[in-house]
């Protein structure tokens, strides 16, 4: 007697990749924090190899918690680059002994360099053009260096709602990145709306301004939790996708994911090679293990963990 011959039913959790967004996706980054890393276990769970991590200092976190965290990070096998924001570090020889803190005891040979989110600066720097032009980052060796980007303009910058400020700037590091070694990228605000990221990238790019773009990008989350963390962080037009989610009682409980923008700008790319936007930089506001498991299920090979490699 034969044996009966059933199909193997698919499993629920298989996945179609879209190969653009696979495409889009190598090579992301992710943001952490001291306290958010520390509830990781194992980032090569979770993140592929070689993943640049950018470790965000929020001001009143000690430089130690920081230096820490980036060595773990680095142990573990990944690119770590940690904020400098200008307005929380006092003078040239605090920004010194950070560099020398990085660098000798985390290996650390990249930065985030930005103004930062405080209102009143606490020494001598304001921005981050100011601490490029001190020449401590090239003497200590660091090979790439990545500044600020706002696809929605910044009203801490731009209080008018123009862009004149934040266009002067950039084009100063565009004449930076020209007379430097490093390599630069912008690594911008996270925007929830293809549209007007794309029209931004262009408007830059037509303006001379030739430094690739890593897109900032939130991760999923609960919708209240991201409106929070957008009105927070000044993110413009494109909140407007969030408040028409928020209306629909369909959508309300379920969480975001940034699938749609993803496919959008990945689309994008692939019908024009030569976009600017070269990267996505992931903000983690739901948790880093949301994030990373997103990307897992979305990502293909570029979201495959170190430890499934």
């Amino acid at each position: 007697m034969g044996l009966l011959n059933f199909k193997k039913k698919p499993a629920l959790s298989e996945k179609t990749t879209n190969a653009e967004v696979e495409a889009f996706l190598k090579g992301y980054s992710i943001e952490v924090m001291p306290r958010t890393a520390e509830k990781v276990d194992d980032f090569t769970a979770l993140l592929p190899k070689g993943t640049r991590v950018y470790i965000a200092h929020i001001e009143g976190t000690p430089i130690e918690e920081m230096v820490s965290t980036a060595a773990r990070i680095k142990r573990e096998g990944y690119d770590v680059m940690p904020h400098f924001p200008a307005r929380i570090i006092k003078d040239e020889a605090m920004l010194a002994d950070w560099i020398a803190r990085y660098s000798g005891e985390a290996d650390v040979n990249q930065a985030l360099l930005l103004a930062g989110g405080v209102a009143k600066p606490h020494g001598t720097f304001e921005s981050s053009m100011q601490l490029m032009e001190t020449g401590l980052f090239d003497k200590a060796g660091f090979k790439r260096l990545h500044v600020a980007g706002h696809p929605e303009g910044n009203k801490d910058i731009d209080p008018s709602g123009s862009d004149a400020n934040v266009m002067e700037a950039l084009r100063w590091k565009q004449s930076f990145s020209e007379r430097t070694d490093a390599e630069m990228a912008l690594a911008t605000q996270f925007a929830f709306e293809a549209k007007p990221i794309i029209a931004w990238a262009d408007a830059i790019k037509h303006a001379g301004i030739d430094i690739p773009i890593h897109i900032g990008i939130a991760g999923p989350a609960k919708l209240q939790t991201l409106i929070k963390f957008a009105i927070a962080c000044g993110v413009g037009p494109s909140l407007k996708v969030l408040q028409k989610r928020a209306m629909d009682v369909t959508k309300l409980l379920l969480p975001y994911e940034p699938t749609d923008v993803l496919a959008e700008l990945a689309a994008h790319k692939a019908a024009n090679p030569d976009f600017n936007i070269s990267h996505v930089h992931f903000f983690p506001l739901g948790g880093i293990k949301t994030n990373a498991n997103w990307a897992i299920e979305n990502g293909g090979t570029s979201g495959r963990p170190a430890n499934a490699s």
